[in-house]
């Protein structure tokens, strides 16, 4: 009993952590939003390029269903076009 206690305890501690992960397209990086952030058109959305070590951001242009995902299409600071393959809905 003890044990299942503290996996829960372990579970809900952890919860508040979790991000929505996926990859950046154009270099098949892993990325992963945190928890909170709003992903919305016309929306600024920070992710963490696991490939660059560092935080990015994108101005969304798009949000989009693709399978059992979805995918954001955004610019960067550079002016760069970036795409984001999110697994699922996030969270």
């Amino acid at each position: 009993m003890i044990r299942i206690a503290s996996a829960l305890i372990l579970v809900l501690l952890a919860w508040p952590a979790m991000a929505w992960d996926g990859s950046d397209s154009s270099n098949c990086n892993g990325v992963e939003i945190e928890k909170g952030q709003t992903v919305r058109r016309g929306r600024e959305v920070e992710f963490y390029d696991h490939g660059a070590g560092s935080f990015r951001t994108i101005d969304v242009d798009s949000v989009r269903r693709s399978g059992s995902g979805v995918e954001i299409e955004g610019t960067d600071s550079d002016g760069n076009a970036v795409t984001l393959d999110m697994d699922g809905s996030g969270e």
